[in-house]
C-alpha cells in the first residue's frame, strides 16, 4: 500500500513539473494586475507603441504578446519589426497613456530582485513591478 502511494505521488510531481511556470508562477505574481490581451487592448496599445518607436512604423506592426495594467499603469511587452522584443511601460495622465520608458533584453529568474526595482524607480506600482519581472524571466 504505502509502495503504490509514492507511485502515485511521484506521478502527480512529476505531472506538476511538465506543466508550464507560467501556469503556477505568473498567476502568483500577477494577482491584481490585469493581464487580458483583447482585441480592443490591441487596438489602444497599438498605436501607443508605434508613437513611442524611435523608427516608424504602423500599429498593425505591432505584436503585443501581453499587456499588464495596475491602476494609471501599464506594461506591454510588445515586437516589432523595427526594435528587439521588450516591455513598455506607459503612465495615464489625465486620461492618456504617456510612454515613460522601456526594458529590453533577457533575464535570469535570479534578476527579479533587480527588474522589480528598476520597474519601481521608473515608478511603476509594486504589483506591475512583480508581474513585469515574472513575465519576462519566464
Amino acid at each position: 500500500m504505502t509502495r503504490t502511494t509514492a507511485a502515485i505521488a511521484l506521478v502527480g510531481a512529476a505531472g506538476l513539473a511538465v506543466a508550464p511556470t507560467s501556469t503556477f508562477a505568473a498567476g502568483n505574481a500577477c494577482d491584481g494586475v490585469k493581464v487580458e490581451v483583447t482585441e480592443a487592448r490591441k487596438q489602444e496599445y497599438a498605436p501607443l507603441v508605434a508613437s513611442a518607436m524611435e523608427h516608424r512604423i504602423k500599429p498593425a506592426q505591432v505584436k503585443l504578446e501581453t499587456i499588464m495594467e495596475s491602476g494609471d499603469w501599464s506594461a506591454a511587452y510588445v515586437s516589432t519589426p523595427a526594435s528587439d522584443d521588450g516591455v513598455m511601460f506607459f503612465q495615464a495622465a489625465n486620461g492618456k497613456k504617456r510612454f515613460r520608458d522601456v526594458w529590453g533584453g533577457w533575464a535570469d529568474p535570479s534578476e527579479k530582485p533587480e527588474l522589480v526595482a528598476w520597474a519601481r524607480k521608473l515608478g511603476a506600482p509594486a504589483d506591475l513591478a512583480r508581474c513585469f519581472a515574472e513575465t519576462v524571466t519566464e
